[in-house]
This record gives C-alpha cells, sequence and structure tokens, in this order.
C-alpha cells in the first residue's frame, strides 16, 4: 500500500479518502481535529507524489498532520515523502508518530531502514530491511542494495538489484535508477547510463533519475549538454533539494553566476541551512576574492561536509590566502589521504609546505610529479625552491631551468608503487577486480613491458567496456609504443562516456602527434563549448589559435584569461604579445610581451615573445640579442629556431637562418613547414 506509491497510487488515495478502517488505528480526535479535510489533503499528497513532486507531496502530507495530527497514515505517507526528498532524520520522527498514533509498523520497516540509511547507519538499515513485510519485499531490496553500496560492497549491492528487476520483468524504475547510482561509484559510466535510460523510459517523472542522468551526461558530454536535464527535474518538482543542488554547481562551472546564485537561494528555502548550498556560495565568494564572506558561509555548514574533498580543498585555500598554512596543510594531506593523485592538491600542498619553512616536506610531495617531463612550470620551480633552501642547488638549477623552458616532454601515465610481482598476484586472486587489473598495468608500463601493458589493458577494456579507465589505459600504453592513431581511436572511445578536461587532453595530444591536427582542434573546441571556463582548454584554444595565424581569436581568448587570472601569468603575458604582433598592434604588443619578460626573464617564451614583439617594431638588433638568449635555454625549440631564422634573415645572415630553418624542419611537430621551406628556399644553397 503506501510502501509502493509507484504502483498503487490510486488504491492509496481511494483508502486516504474513503477506506478509512483499513488504517486499523483507533484514533482520539482532538478537539480542532478535521478528519475529512485531511483525507482530501492526503489524496492531494499522494496524487503529487505518483507524479514525483514530492516536495509538493510533502506540503500537503504536512496539512494532513495538522488537520488530524492523530492520523497514524498520514503521519507514515509524510514520513514517505521525507524519505524521497532525503530527510531521513525527518522521517524517522514522522514514523515514531505513526507508530504512537497506532499505525501498524509492521508495513514500514523498509521506511525504517531508509531512514537509517540516509543518516548514515548501514548496519541497522540492513537488519530493518531484512524484516520488511513480503508485500514490500522488493522496496526492503531496494534499501538492502542501497546500504551494501554505501559499505562499499558494490558487487552484492548489484546482484541485489537485478533479483529486484527480474521478479518485475524489468518494469521497476526506482530500480533502475539505484542500480544506475550502484554503477556510477563502479565506475561503470555506460552502465550507469543504460539504467538511467531505462528508469526514464519506465517514468519521464522519475527526478531522482533525471538528476542522475544530468550527472552523466556533464562528464559524458559537459557542463551546458547537462543544463536541461536538471531543468526538466525542476520542471517536475520545482523545489527538490538535490536537483538544485546539481543544477547550482553545474552553472557556476559554467560561468553562470547569477543563475547560480540564485538556485542556491532556491536550495536554502527549500532545506534551510543547507550545508551544500552554503557550500556553493562559499566558492563563488572565494572566486570572487571575498575570502572573509567565504569563511563565514563554510563555517555555517556547522561541519557537515568535514572531510569531503570539496569543502577540504577550499577550506586549505581560505587557510592558506590567509597566511594559516599550518592549518591550509592538515586540511590538504587529509585531502591527498583520500584522493593520493589529486594533483591540484598536491601541488597546493606542496606550496604550503614550502611557505612554511618545511622545503623536505614540500620535497616529498611534489617530487612524483616535478620529475615527469610533462611537470608543468609552476610545480618545477616549486620543486625548485625546495631544493635551494634545502642546499641542494644542482638540483634546483635543473629543475628552475626546466621550469623556464616552454615545451614540455611527452605525458606518461602515473605508475604505481606496487611491485609488479605483488601487483599480478593480487590479479591472479581477483581476475575480475578492476583495481587488481589497473595497478599491475601500470605496473607493466613502468617496467617497460608495452606489449604485455596493452595485452592486459585491452582485457581490461573488454571486461569493463563502461568503464572509461580502460579505455584511458589502453590509450596510454598504445602512446606509449607511439601508436598514434590506435591510441586517439581508444580515447575517443573513452570520451564517449567521460568527456572530461584529461581525457580531451589525451585525444588532443594524440591525434597532433598523429598528424590530424584538425580533428584534434575539433575535439578542443567541442569540449570548450561544453566547458567554456576551463582555463585549461582555454589557454590551450589561444595557443592554437596564434599557431595557426587566427590573431583576432587569440587576442579575445587570451585578453578573457587575462581578465580572470591577472597580470601574474607571464606565459599568458607572452602569447598577447604575440598574438598582439600578429594583428600588427606593435604597442600592444611591446606593452604585453615587455611585462611577461619582467616576470620571468629566464623563460624562452617570454624572452622570445619580448624579441618578436620587437622585431615587428623594426628593432632587429634587440629582437636579436633576446632571441639568441631564448635559444640558448631552449636549444631544441623548433618554434624558437623559426623566430630567430625570420630574424637572421631580415638582418643578411643567410648562413644562421638557413640552419636555424633546417632545425626547426627537423622536428615533425612544428607546425609551419610550408613557410619555413619557402624562405629557405629565397635563401639559396
Amino acid at each position: 500500500m503506501i510502501f509502493k506509491l509507484k504502483s498503487v497510487g490510486l488504491a492509496l488515495a481511494g483508502l486516504a479518502l474513503g477506506a478509512v478502517g483499513l488504517v486499523a488505528v483507533a484514533r482520539q480526535s482532538t478537539a480542532h481535529a478535521d478528519p475529512a479535510t485531511a483525507r482530501q489533503s492526503l489524496a492531494l499528497s499522494l496524487t503529487l507524489f505518483n507524479q514525483g513532486n514530492a516536495t509538493a507531496a510533502r506540503s500537503h502530507a504536512l496539512k494532513a498532520v495538522s488537520q488530524d495530527p492523530s492520523w497514524g497514515l498520514a503521519h507514515a505517507v509524510l514520513a514517505r515523502t521525507y524519505l524521497a526528498l532525503g530527510e531521513g532524520q525527518a522521517a524517522e520522527g514522522e514514523l515514531r508518530r505513526a507508530r504512537d498514533s497506532g499505525f501498524d509498523m509492521g508495513r514500514a520497516h523498509q521506511l525504517s531502514a531508509e531512514a537509517w540509511l540516509l543518516q548514515g547507519d548501514t548496519k541497522r538499515a540492513l537488519a530493518e530491511a531484512e524484516k520488511t513485510d513480503p508485500r514490500y519485499r522488493l522496496y526492503g531490496l531496494r534499501i538492502a542494495a542501497r546500504a551494501l553500496a554505501a559499505q562499499g560492497k558494490l558487487p552484492q549491492a548489484q546482484r541485489v538489484l537485478a533479483k529486484v528487476l527480474r521478479a518485475t520483468n524489468g518494469n521497476d524504475g526506482l530500480a533502475w535508477t539505484d542500480l544506475g547510482r550502484v554503477r556510477q561509484q563502479s565506475s561503470d559510466i555506460g552502465g550507469a547510463i543504460t539504467a538511467a535510460d531505462r528508469a526514464l523510459a519506465i517514468d519521464r517523472g522519475n527526478v531522482d533519475a533525471l538528476v542522475l542522468r544530468g550527472e552523466l551526461v556533464r562528464s559524458q558530454f559537459g557542463l551546458i549538454a547537462a543544463l536541461p536535464w536538471f531543468e526538466t527535474a525542476l520542471k517536475v518538482d520545482p523545489w527538490r533539494h538535490d536537483a538544485l543542488i546539481q543544477y547550482a554547481a553545474t552553472l557556476g562551472d559554467a560561468g553562470r553566476y547569477s543563475a547560480m546564485l540564485e538556485m542556491t537561494r532556491r536550495a536554502l528555502a527549500a532545506r534551510p541551512g543547507s550545508p551544500q548550498a552554503l557550500y556553493l556560495q562559499a566558492v563563488m565568494a572565494a572566486r570572487a576574492d571575498n575570502d572573509d564572506l567565504a569563511r563565514s558561509l563554510l563555517q555555517r555548514t556547522n561541519g557537515v561536509l568535514a572531510g569531503q574533498p570539496g569543502a577540504l580543498l577550499l577550506g586549505g585555500l581560505l587557510d592558506f590566502r590567509a597566511g594559516a598554512y599550518q592549518q591550509a596543510i592538515d586540511q590538504w594531506r587529509w585531502l591527498l589521504s583520500v584522493q593520493p593523485m589529486n594533483l591540484e592538491a598536491r601541488r597546493l600542498l606542496g606550496a604550503a609546505l614550502l611557505k612554511s619553512g618545511d622545503s623536505r616536506g614540500a620535497l616529498d610531495i611534489v617530487r612524483a610529479i616535478a620529475v615527469r617531463g610533462d611537470a608543468d612550470s609552476y610545480v618545477l620551480g616549486l620543486a625548485g625552491q625546495a631544493f635551494e633552501q634545502s642546499n641542494e642547488r644542482d638540483w634546483a638549477a635543473r629543475l628552475l631551468d626546466r621550469a623556464a623552458i616552454p615545451a614540455r616532454d611527452d605525458a606518461k601515465p602515473f605508475g604505481s608503487d606496487t611491485p609488479i610481482a605483488d601487483a599480478a598476484g593480487a590479479l591472479d586472486r581477483r581476475p575480475d577486480d578492476p583495481i587488481a587489473a589497473v595497478t599491475y598495468i601500470r605496473g607493466l608500463i613502468d617496467d617497460g613491458q608495452a606489449a604485455s601493458a596493452l595485452a592486459e589493458a585491452q582485457r581490461l577494456a573488454r571486461l569493463f567496456p563502461g568503464a572509461p579507465q580502460g579505455h584511458l589505459l589502453v590509450g596510454d600504453t598504445l602512446m606509449m609504443m607511439k601508436r598514434f592513431d590506435a591510441a586517439a581511436s581508444a580515447y575517443a572511445r573513452a570520451a564517449n562516456l567521460r568527456f572530461d578536461e584529461a581525457t580531451m587532453l589525451r585525444s588532443v595530444e594524440a591525434l597532433d602527434r598523429a598528424g590530424d591536427r584538425e580533428k584534434a582542434a575539433t575535439v578542443l573546441a567541442l569540449f570548450l563549448s561544453q566547458n567554456p571556463q576551463n582555463i585549461v582548454a582555454r589557454r590551450l584554444t589561444g595557443h592554437w589559435q596564434i599557431a595557426s595565424g587566427d590573431w583576432d581569436a587569440a587576442i579575445t581568448t587570451l585578453e578573457g584569461l587575462r581578465a580572470q587570472l591577472g597580470n601574474r601569468d607571464a606565459a599568458l603575458l607572452a602569447e598577447l604579445g604575440l598574438a598582439y604582433a600578429g594583428a600588427d598592434d606593435v604597442d600592444s604588443a611591446r606593452l604585453y610581451a615587455a611585462a611577461g619578460y619582467r616576470l620571468a626573464p629566464l623563460n624562452p617564451a617570454t624572452t622570445d615573445a619580448f624579441g618578436w614583439a620587437l622585431f615587428q617594431a623594426g628593432e632587429d638588433k634587440a629582437a636579436l640579442e633576446l632571441m639568441r638568449k631564448a635559444v640558448s635555454i631552449a636549444p631544441r625549440h623548433a618554434g624558437l629556431r623559426w623566430h630567430i631564422a625570420q630574424v637572421e634573415a631580415e638582418l643578411g645572415d643567410k648562413l644562421a637562418a638557413r640552419a636555424d630553418i633546417t632545425r626547426a624542419l627537423a622536428d615533425p611537430r612544428f607546425p609551419n613547414r610550408a613557410e619555413a621551406r619557402a624562405l629557405l628556399a629565397t635563401l639559396g644553397a
């Protein structure tokens, strides 16, 4: 009856309106009770609940309870709406009132189980679910599955939900939604998408399934594509808290801050004191550099989000900005204990340790990413400073020199700390465990066993075709083997499941290395269209716009980044100098290039940009001096060789110009081959 509202809503409405005798409650009406009006309110509540609007259903159930406080069924229905809204404590309170009003609690074990589950007590939830009356067995099994998933027992949870779906011939939309969540936890993104779609095929008004599908679309296609799913969910239930939070977070990441603020305010109206809404407002305040407001909002969450990655990252950032380095260190260490490969947290923790005077600690944190060929200049500079403070000046000089070089080596996948023999043994014991497989594959890559790594990665991708990680591992191994076309295909399969920044960058690099720059640019543009605020994608877009000579577009892209990042990013200022030079705005080119050079005079990219701006202004000799400096720092960089060759040719030094063009053309990734060959021809033999 009330415990399978989706399938028996009309029967419940009839029960509430007329068959009061079935309630089996001998209740004493209060002086102000209005049973007839209460029955009408409860019937409307049930109708709205069946339509997916749990928030409005709760409002009318509250009216029914206020109109007849001693009616146990009204309290039970109110508890059910609280459960749908994720409010376990409120539901537990209403179930107690239902019991005190004479309601048969033998019919409510599954409701009590869900109330305990929402409060985080999975053991008690499982015990209560086992007591479920046979009439509501499938509901009880769903709660048991969710409790098992919360305990990390994901395969067991999926088996329980499969039992529910078999019993209903696959027609239980709520079970499909639960299965989608479990598959999402299991990183089976393809399976989660299928489950969410099946749930919505059964009931297009299933708000939980709409929110799940929105989350999956957000990772699968991007922020903008996800927005309509959350909007559809909010058309069904305009005040559903979870939908408002997901919608607000997506709007914020897409740069729509006014709309984000409005949604967080609605979420606070729907659930006063919502920690999630306050956290999102704190993030917005921090982005606006209003740290006092951000800290105040974060404190108002009353520790509910303590230990969660987002709150730890934000809290640490606020402490770091305030100079409270030890507090920042404590939060970021905790975050890394949960997410050891969170590179942003690793960089920040390294910076905080260095600021606090613990150079050794900083090295321990950033060493793993600083020694990689694709380490960025910030990490290299950080590690270099740490070595310098530790009086290891040889290492410091090497890293600081690398930090000044614009070109980075090819990216390699992170390895494993587990010895390969141990990883192989673990995989033998658990051949279907994806975590064991990933660890073993990483070990093979570290050991240089590319063929074996590829075979294992392909096996993992076949075994778990809906998990992006398997396809990414195939691509990573193929990239190591320099099979770029095949790697791009593997990354495309991963991108069809999860098109995030890391997958985009892998895809773009593989396509670029395979010689398909046009398709790589299309992938980058598609990602940026869905994630318009992504800094990495915007930087790469600006860089490629410069390379293709699209100067006006490059200026627009890079000026947008400068407005967001400020005037202390030397590489950004250097690229702006190049863009303005290409657009024949010599004054702006000199202004930006000079500013970048002042910030990083040992960086060959800033040095070259300043020299190129001077060359465009007709100051050839000063330009040549700067470019010689840039080439001496990064002698293998083809772009620097091409620039200095043009200056040398202008000054009549044909021999030097021919030598530098030849060196530039030796790099297979050098993009200006046609122009370089044309200039080489004009210089003669």
